[in-house]
């Protein structure tokens, strides 16, 4: 999955907000400036090409005032899907919030 192709569509305004990723970065304090921040300067740390209804990546990236985000987003055609941010913690991931912790 190109990060570039996140880059286009968002940079070009193509994004669907789905209801649940806007009650999600409503709930939790981020806004959606902060989402673009995190596509156009982040990076993808984990791909899902079998989501359904679309293939998807877990981009790690910040928001507008630094804090550490992660976006969860699906890419088709035409626009990115938001399905959900969120500030990540070390309960899950490894110290670098990058590295996902094993089960």
């Amino acid at each position: 999955m190109e990060k570039n192709s996140f880059e286009k569509f968002c940079k070009a305004g193509k994004i669907h907000w789905t209801d649940h990723g806007l009650k999600r970065i409503q709930v939790r304090d981020i806004s959606r400036d902060d989402v673009k921040n995190c596509i156009m300067n982040g990076e993808i740390i984990e791909e899902y090409p079998d989501d359904y209804p679309h293939p998807s990546a877990l981009i790690f990236g910040r928001k507008l005032t630094g804090e550490i985000i992660h976006v969860v987003c699906g890419l088709n055609n035409e626009k990115i899907h938001i399905i959900t941010a969120y500030e990540p913690t070390t309960e899950k991931f490894m110290e670098d919030l990058r590295t996902r912790r094993q089960k």
